[in-house]
């Protein structure tokens, strides 16, 4: 089968669209990419790892009308044609949507394909929290609801919904009335080739000898927890006084954590390391005993996996998260962690010290976790839900 991804991103890099493009060219079909190139230098038709790529070149301005998708039709007016000449071209079988922010573009063109809508966030829900929507501009000219209205038009419009956890599709079941037989989960687990024969970072695993290492790896953005966290260590520093949390990461509120570290008198104990290559990341995990998902409560986190739970849990190491469902169900699941309410300050630092105070604790959660990635939570194993539909498809 051909199959046709549309990409509103430039490829590479985007993990979650290559590991489904790789699975599937595995599988037998044959996998064509649509995407953009924002520069004017670029390869139109390129190659990678077996994905035939197909690049568009969308200058800046076209891009960022795209946060004005769903306010005015320019955006999606200038990729209905592009689009429509890549369906038109290869040929495909069915198109396969990666996230909202593209989808009108698609339902409007000309074809009579079977469209397969593959949600990687709740994009409604999670864009009420970005500061361009929550500028002066943008609460009047950017919507919300209106991605609702429409994200809801075109999961009923679809064939099949890819939805990442199953809190999600329970979300989509509910909200929606969509057919539960209609979504297909298909959760951003990790490779099996992300823990096993790893090479590490000497420079790395050798700094951290004589600390007590926490980890938090990704987007350090407000709302996912890290000024509890931050905020925690001021109260674990006194019962640990050899903590250390690495924060590996970066977003535009930095600033917002460099201040409270500041004001904290938190510099001996806390290390903003800024974003590292992913290749690094395995290094991180090794020198560290716990790592941390504090999510703050809302519809995106409660339905949304941090992929930050399985590399954690690959590497042994419990984790301590917020009651956002989606992960919480994970770590109860398997039992490789402890949970705290979003938001509570003094219990994540309870969290930390119960496990400070308990390596036998430490060394149990952390080998559940390692069981629920090998059993369980790995692309390998995840995927097969995404080959079925496509052998359905077939």
């Amino acid at each position: 089968m051909k199959i046709g991804m549309i990409l509103d991103s430039t490829f590479p890099p985007d993990p979650r669209v290559e590991n489904e493009a790789l699975t599937l060219i595995a599988a037998g079909h044959e996998v064509h990419l649509f995407c953009f190139s924002f520069l004017k230098d670029f390869k139109s038709r390129e190659i990678i790892k077996g994905i035939q790529v197909y690049r568009y070149y969308c200058n800046q301005l076209t891009y960022k009308l795209s946060a004005l998708a769903y306010t005015l039709p320019f955006y999606h007016r200038r990729l209905i044609k592009p689009i429509q000449k890549f369906v038109l071209e290869t040929d495909i079988n069915v198109i396969h949507i990666h996230d909202l922010q593209i989808a009108r573009a698609v339902f409007n063109i000309e074809s009579s394909k079977r469209i397969v809508l593959d949600l990687h966030e709740n994009r409604p829900e999670i864009m009420k929290y970005y500061s361009h929507v929550n500028s002066f501009f943008g609460k009047l000219l950017i919507y919300p609801s209106r991605w609702k209205k429409l994200e809801y038009h075109y999961i009923s419009r679809c064939y099949k919904l890819i939805v990442v956890t199953d809190s999600a599709k329970r979300y989509y079941v509910s909200e929606v009335h969509v057919e539960p037989e209609k979504i297909v989960v298909v959760p951003n687990t990790i490779r099996q080739k992300f823990y096993e024969n790893v090479i590490f970072d000497a420079a790395i695993t050798s700094k951290y000898n004589n600390t007590f290492n926490l980890l938090y790896l990704g987007d350090t953005g407000i709302r996912r927890g890290t000024k509890e966290l931050v905020q925690a260590i001021h109260i674990v520093k006194d019962t640990i006084p050899n903590v250390k949390l690495i924060i590996v990461g970066k977003s535009r509120e930095d600033e917002i954590l460099r201040h409270e570290v500041d004001a904290l008198k938190l510099n001996e104990y806390v290390e903003l390391t800024g974003w590292q290559n992913f290749e690094t990341f395995q290094s991180y995990l090794k020198v560290s005993k716990i790592g941390f998902s504090p999510l703050h409560r809302n519809i995106h986190h409660d339905t949304t996996f941090a992929n930050k739970i399985f590399q954690y849990m690959s590497f042994g190491l419990p984790v301590v998260a917020s009651d956002s469902t989606a992960q919480k169900e994970v770590i109860e699941e398997y039992n490789c962690g402890l949970i705290h309410k979003a938001g509570n300050v003094q219990e994540i630092a309870d969290c930390i010290i119960k496990l400070y105070q308990d390596e036998n604790l430490i060394q149990e959660l952390g080998e559940n976790g390692l069981k629920g990635i090998q059993e369980k939570y790995n692309w390998e194993s995840t995927s097969r839900e995404l080959i079925n539909l496509y052998a359905t498809l077939s």
